[in-house]
């Protein structure tokens, strides 16, 4: 306990002024000690389950290890939400968690534009857990069909096959937006890292793109929609969706007990984009040294193996890499693979991930 005050009374040493931002986050006891930090977590949904579970024990940890109470105030929506409650200052959260690292080169860029700093508010950051972007269906229509990756669905449409197709909006959805970043990488033939926003101009990456989507017959708010959806109404009623893996996971069985065919999974064959929830704590302002403090411990706790094996029961991979992979969940009988065994694709510039915003007007099916 005497340590874990020294590198407490460190952190005070500097905290004077980043308080004058924090509106008072942190209430002091005798000495100067803290007897209480608040911190806010931004993060988004699809962890929701599992943060809302561990969050409670992390508190009581915290207060056990160091004598101080924590508040963690939980703000859950959309990624693309979350990139605008910063920049539009609706929001100050200590901590951030899109779905994705995609989205910090985006955040920081908007950053720079929208506010006219000159530097980035989301610098270091570490995954909490992990899933792909798949190309689910049925397992009589990847059979069928010999579907392994976006560019076989170019070829079902141009071949004529009348297929239904769909995924969440990219514009609202973390899930959509990767799901049509995948597209256009398979479309110009690259990997996201490489695309530019002359590939998204492309008459003949916009043509490939746009026939692909001319198949959709939905675009909704989230991937678990899809899953839910494709589960309850059959193999006729939508036979190919953009979703993450977890929501394979989670539908896979409940589907074949009512339809005798199983959701599966399809990692397409040029890679997937890892969901792979970073935390961050962000270099704003407005927080100060001891939030900082809390925010670390946070993680630390959220990386820890009994706390990562929690996430696996909500569908997740663990980004703790100490952490044993559960074949129970992990298995083809859930629909997925135990092990992933295309390439991890790195996320894309942020300026290119803008241009997919603009060019998804072009692609998009107008019809619904």
């Amino acid at each position: 306990m005497i340590l874990f005050a020294g590198i407490l009374l460190g952190f005070l040493a500097f905290s004077t002024i980043s308080l004058l931002y924090s509106g008072g986050r942190v209430q002091y006891g005798e000495g100067g000690m803290p007897s209480l930090i608040e911190i806010d977590f931004l993060y988004t949904s699809e962890k929701q389950g599992w943060i809302e579970e561990v969050t409670p024990i992390f508190e009581r940890w915290f207060r056990e290890r160091f004598g101080i109470d924590v508040r963690v105030r939980l703000i859950v929506t959309g990624t693309h939400d979350t990139v605008n409650r910063i920049l539009d200052g609706s929001e100050r959260p200590t901590v951030w968690s899109p779905a994705s690292s995609i989205w910090i080169p985006y955040l920081n860029m908007k950053w720079r534009k929208v506010t006219g700093n000159n530097y980035d508010i989301a610098v270091d950051w570490t995954p909490l857990v992990l899933s792909p972007v798949v190309l689910a269906s049925w397992r009589s229509h990847v059979e069928r069909w010999n579907i392994t990756c976006f560019m076989d669905l170019y070829r079902l449409a141009k071949e004529g096959v009348d297929f239904k197709y769909g995924h969440p909006d990219p514009l609202l959805s973390n899930g959509g937006a990767m799901t049509v970043i995948l597209e256009f990488a398979e479309a110009a033939g690259k990997r996201p890292e490489d695309l530019t926003i002359e590939d998204l101009k492309n008459e003949t990456v916009i043509e490939i793109v746009k026939t692909i989507e001319s198949k959709a017959i939905y675009y909704g708010k989230s991937t678990g929609f899809f899953g839910a959806w494709a589960a309850e109404n059959g193999p006729d009623a939508i036979h190919f969706f953009g979703i993450y893996e977890n929501v394979v996971i989670d539908n896979s069985f409940k589907a074949f007990k009512k339809w005798n065919d199983s959701l599966v999974a399809i990692y397409p064959k040029s890679g997937v984009l890892m969901s792979d929830h970073p935390f961050v704590i962000l270099n704003g302002t407005w927080v100060n040294r001891w939030q900082r403090f809390a925010a670390g411990q946070y993680l630390f706790f959220l990386l820890r193996p009994e706390i990562q094996e929690l996430a696996q029961k909500h569908g997740f991979r663990p980004a703790n890499s100490g952490v044993p992979l559960d074949p129970e969940t992990f298995n083809p009988s859930n629909g997925v693979q135990y092990e992933i065994q295309v390439p991890i694709l790195k996320p894309l510039k942020g300026e290119v991930m803008e241009a997919i915003f603009t060019a998804w007007v072009r692609v998009r099916n107008t019809g619904i």
